[in-house]
């Protein structure tokens, strides 16, 4: 399911007495494997989903008027000036979007812009990163500015670290913005290049939202980010992404225990993204769900970001026939399991999985059935 477009055009007309005339949309994303290795250089190989954020837009005059349909709540601000509100909110995120194009040098027009979307908020799903997307595709747009895709990825990062304060990486809006449909992303983070790799089709993508919902700022995000700034520091190292496992073999002892941990879970999981890219390249899903499984590990036992939740969804989806590999996805504290699970056996994840998880989490845990979609579009109306 994708934004209901007939009834944000109805919100638009009801909002702003007009209709609008741009339509932009931009999907959320899951990662496949690659977890907190985007911020440090390394390599990630997400999918963009079929669970979108959808902008409608008019140009006009120097203001800007937005409506957020999901919130049933408005913003209203001087396009050249730009500020935050101080409360991490959806407005924070569209108006750093704004201040971040500014700050590049683009002449931005004012105009009115309704939002809505199906990314599930606090589930590691980059709702943020489809929402910068798709306001920077219809700013743009209302604006008479053309720019290519990964500018406006680096831009849409550049407002969520600069202005909304959270330090993420570039995966989610290069995903966001340059995804192709069936295909999933090799996207080295160091030179922001991407290949796009096949998917096979005899495979699913399931995502399971653990009910266990949060916000990268309320949790050590930020903290680990640093960590691993403060592992390379002491190696002599730009960023992690110039280790290898030599290196931590021969330089670990320099580091406290808890950042080689964090290192060697960053240098094992550019190796495990970069097996995994070659196993779908072959078609070998079970090499790729092992890969799955010991990311999960990784992350639960060196990077340390996993829950007992997401640790029992995973246990249980391990157990079950047809599914080929689980892990956490996302930045983890919370949110959702991405699940690899041959054609045929979805009802029985659902019920040795999902239900199962339900009852003894006592949780109400969503199941989405995943499809790999293309990245941002923007369309004349």
């Amino acid at each position: 399911m994708t934004a209901d477009i007939d009834a944000l055009w109805r919100a638009f007309e009801h909002q702003f007495g007009r209709t609008p005339s741009v339509v932009s949309t931009a999907p959320g994303r899951v990662n496949l494997i690659g977890e907190h290795t985007d911020y440090n250089a390394g390599f990630v190989l997400p999918i963009a989903i079929d669970r979108t954020v959808t902008v409608s837009a008019a140009d006009g005059g120097e203001t800007v008027r937005v409506y957020s349909a999901d919130f049933d709540a408005r913003d209203e601000w001087r396009i050249a000036a730009p500020r935050r509100t101080g409360r991490s909110e959806w407005r924070d995120y569209v108006r750093g979007v704004a201040w971040a194009l500014l700050d590049s040098g683009q002449q931005l027009r004012g105009g009115d812009f309704a939002i809505s979307g199906d990314v599930p908020r606090g589930a590691g799903l980059s709702s943020s990163a489809a929402l910068e997307v798709a306001v920077a595709g219809a700013v743009l747009s209302v604006s008479g500015i053309a720019i290519e895709r990964e500018e406006l990825a680096l831009l849409c990062q550049k407002a969520e670290n600069q202005f909304v304060g959270v330090q993420c990486g570039i995966m989610d809006q290069l995903t966001s913005a340059c995804a192709r449909e069936g295909h999933a992303l090799l996207i080295d983070c160091r030179n922001v290049t991407i290949e796009h790799v096949p998917l096979p089709a005899a495979i699913t993508i399931i995502v399971v939202d653990s009910g266990v919902t949060r916000r990268l700022e309320d949790t050590a995000y930020n903290r680990r980010r640093d960590e691993c700034a403060e592992a390379a520091r002491m190696l002599g190292l730009a960023s992690l992404r110039e280790a290898g496992e030599a290196t931590l073999e021969e330089s670990g002892d320099r580091l406290p225990e808890t950042l080689f941990r964090r290192a060697r879970h960053v240098v094992t999981e550019n190796a495990r993204v970069l097996a995994a890219a070659e196993s779908l390249r072959s078609g070998d899903t079970a090499a790729f769900g092992q890969l799955m499984l010991e990311s999960h590990v990784s992350l639960r036992d060196d990077f340390e970001v996993s829950t007992p939740n997401l640790d029992l969804l995973v246990e249980f989806a391990s157990c079950t026939e047809g599914v080929l590999g689980a892990r956490l996805t996302g930045a983890g504290f919370g949110g959702c399991t991405v699940n690899l699970v041959t054609k045929g056996a979805e009802e029985r994840f659902k019920r040795e999985v999902v239900d199962a998880y339900r009852r003894e989490a006592g949780l109400p845990a969503e199941m989405h059935v995943c499809n790999a979609v293309g990245g941002l579009e923007v369309r004349n109306v």
